[in-house]
């Protein structure tokens, strides 16, 4: 075992006019040490294709999971699944990528756009292996991983793009790697390399795609913890063992609340300097103590961390909005979502009579409620989650 880990972010362009997508993306994680990647293309588009490629991407990483050989998934697949008729192939295309220990990587990939290494920011041309099963010819390669390595997983509907409009014959696989080789930076996130090509394919289809088209970035990285304290202890005779704890983690911290900012500030024997400046009229200012590495407003700032994790792993339409702004909020988002891989709440139970309404449920807390939320919105992201109520 090393002190790497897995970023993985991925999203779809429907083709125009379908509310469905003929691609599927699926991720397994049979154990601590094995991820297992799976994308899928489904022939067309539509509900037909959404559910060819669904079955395909479930089978087969379930299948993967168990351990079982890659000839007997794809014969799984191919006695489950139809041949199209009129053009003689089957129903459903797939790429795998299955990580072990973040040490090694084999790829697998049947008629899909061969994968894309990314390593230092240039393409790294990794060896490969084909086999023949039921006369169809798959390919294999097994790569030892190495820190920053980015996997770029995609649909055809990639090298598709701009057929007949942009370009005649669509965006070659060797012009996505250049693409992506001069829009590279060490600092992306895996989510990030998939908007970076993906907003690119939307442009030359003129932003009516014409085909279904998924991107699927797997990086390489190492473990970053990212500590977050929110509320003070219900018992103020704990407020020392809470203050201990959360200070004693490693990485970064992050103080919200005015409340706990004091008490973070009387620990550490520093003094909180407010900031006045509202960089954005709807949260409240920041503050910093000399020792911690971002101070904020409790609730309020909170409550828009949980909005901007919710369009994150749906739409990502207020990614602007948290990736370039100053305020707070953003500067939560962008430790919780790109710099974290493993983050530790430290929660306090002390009740805020400012959060209580008086129309909701007896006992219901607002500060409790957004801490759930956001907790499992990460753990969505793939994050590492631990929460501690004092």
């Amino acid at each position: 075992m090393n002190d790497l880990c897995t970023d993985i972010g991925y999203y779809s362009l429907n083709h125009v006019n379908e509310q469905l997508c003929g691609d599927q993306v699926s991720i397994v994680k049979p154990d601590d040490d094995t991820e297992i990647v799976v994308l899928a293309d489904g022939l067309g588009s539509g509900v037909k294709a959404c559910i060819l490629s669904t079955l395909t991407s479930k089978i087969i990483s379930t299948m993967m999971a168990q351990s079982m050989p890659i000839e007997e998934c794809v014969n799984t697949i191919a006695s489950t699944l139809p041949v199209c008729k009129v053009r003689g192939v089957a129903y459903s295309t797939f790429t795998i990528l299955k990580i072990y220990g973040s040490e090694e990587a084999e790829i697998i990939q049947y008629d899909n756009p061969h994968v894309i290494l990314l390593r230092d920011g240039k393409n790294f041309v990794y060896p490969q292996s084909s086999f023949d099963v039921g006369g169809k010819t798959i390919y294999r390669a097994k790569i030892k991983l190495q820190e920053n390595d980015v996997f770029m997983l995609m649909s055809d509907g990639c090298v598709h793009a701009g057929v007949g409009m942009a370009l005649n014959y669509g965006w070659q696989r060797d012009n996505i790697i250049e693409y992506m080789e001069k829009n590279y930076s060490p600092d992306y996130t895996a989510k990030t390399f998939t908007t970076v090509l993906l907003d690119e394919c939307n442009k030359l289809y003129g932003y009516k795609p014409g085909d279904d088209t998924t991107v699927c970035s797997v990086k390489i990285r190492k473990r970053q913890p990212v500590n977050l304290m929110i509320g003070p202890p219900s018992d103020p005779k704990d407020v020392t063992k809470m203050m201990s704890l959360f200070f004693s983690k490693q990485g970064k911290h992050i103080v919200c609340g005015g409340t706990t900012s004091s008490l973070a500030g009387q620990y550490l024997g520093k003094p909180v300097l407010p900031s006045l400046d509202y960089l954005d009229p709807e949260i409240p200012p920041t503050a910093t103590i000399d020792g911690v590495d971002l101070v904020t407003e409790g609730v309020i700032t909170i409550n828009r961390v949980v909005v901007y994790a919710q369009s994150y792993l749906t739409d990502n339409e207020k990614f602007n909005d948290w990736s370039y702004g100053l305020d707070g909020a953003s500067a939560i988002a962008r430790m919780l979502f790109e710099e974290a891989t493993d983050i530790n709440f430290f929660v306090g139970r002390a009740t805020n009579p400012a959060h209580q309404n008086p129309d909701l449920p007896i006992g219901f807390n607002i500060k409790m409620r957004l801490v759930e939320q956001l907790s499992e919105a990460l753990k969505t992201m793939g994050k590492k989650i631990k929460v501690s109520y004092f």
